[in-house]
């Protein structure tokens, strides 16, 4: 029995197949683009062939991430801190805070022994506090994404990039640039910069020992050592780049959890999105972290992104109906 995560970032697109062992039997990474759909289409064949897999053998489909209702084969989505949280204390069971960062935000979670949320915070409004805003910086320098982490880590002079807005944030990197300052150190320098705002929010959660790192930047050495240096604390970082597919790997156990779930009640596998039709497939139930929310937190002079306020209200019941 085969069960799939499907997670559908803004930037990336995550896939992973998982065995009624949980064990992982094949992965795929692929750029999400403008075509969401397209995209879920495209990572789930890249897993199927990297894991020798026909699609018939796949029992049951679970999506999660920015355009987890554009998978249309799924057979369940879960929200992307549910799946997080779930698969953050699978591989790692005394993790209590997490930190995500993707390309458009960063969530900080903190999270009980069972995988359920118990808080979290948001930074969604302000892109000089996202992974997107180094990729833009790398762009400037001229190098690469998968460069910036080795490129950083040459530096012997971070440079301070302070603004908390995107837009000035880059006009600071283009006058470094023209001050002759070295291109390593404005690299290393945005990520000491980007590392101190996710820590921020980190405490905003309150910060409980049990750090996990999640998304790309499991991936970024220099990211890693500028975290680690603000928080004055270690990370949990997933081995075999499992880091980047948590999301994805928790909307895979949480599949994995219903199925077995429905074999033993004697149930059959539901329909998938498609086969349900988009009006019934709305309605359907699934894995939510049960939240309340407060209002936006406005800037303030001199310091915070604004960020968007969720604290638990009960623990999420991390159910779904067939």
């Amino acid at each position: 029995m085969y069960v799939a995560g499907i997670d559908i970032g803004s930037t990336y697109s995550k896939a992973i197949l998982l065995d009624e062992k949980r064990k992982v039997i094949g992965t795929a990474v692929r750029r999400t683009g403008f075509k969401l759909g397209q995209a879920s289409e495209s990572v789930f064949e890249e897993l199927l062939t990297a894991a020798g897999v026909d699609r018939s053998g796949v029992t049951y489909v679970a999506s999660t991430g920015y355009g987890r209702q554009t998978v249309t084969f799924r057979h369940t989505q879960v929200t992307e801190l549910t799946a997080h949280a779930h698969a953050a204390v699978h591989l790692f069971p005394d993790t209590r805070t997490i930190l995500d960062i993707g390309g458009q935000d960063i969530k900080a979670i903190r999270v009980d022994g069972d995988g359920r949320v118990r808080a979290f915070r948001l930074n969604d409004k302000c892109a000089a506090g996202t992974g997107a805003f180094l990729e833009k910086t790398a762009r400037y320098l001229g190098i690469t994404t998968a460069d910036i982490g080795p490129y950083a880590l040459r530096s012997t002079n971070p440079m301070e990039v302070s603004s908390v807005c995107a837009v000035f944030a880059e006009s600071e990197v283009i006058n470094h640039l023209s001050n002759g300052v070295p291109a390593e150190d404005i690299m290393m320098g945005a990520m000491v910069a980007l590392g101190g705002r996710a820590v921020q929010l980190m405490r905003r959660v309150g910060l409980e020992g049990g750090y996990m790192l999640t998304g790309g930047m499991t991936h970024n050495a220099a990211m890693i050592k500028a975290l680690e240096e603000n928080l004055k604390g270690s990370f949990h970082i997933a081995p075999n780049g499992l880091g980047q597919l948590n999301g994805a790997m928790g909307a895979a156990l949480l599949g994995l959890r219903r199925v077995e779930k429905l074999l033993a009640d004697g149930k059959s596998i539901p329909l998938t999105a498609a086969n349900l039709g988009p009006a019934e497939a709305s309605i359907r139930r699934r894995w939510s972290a049960t939240a309340v929310k407060k209002p936006a937190e406005p800037c303030k002079s001199g310091g915070d992104c604004p960020v968007v306020a969720k604290v638990m209200a009960h623990p999420p019941v991390g159910t779904a109906t067939a």
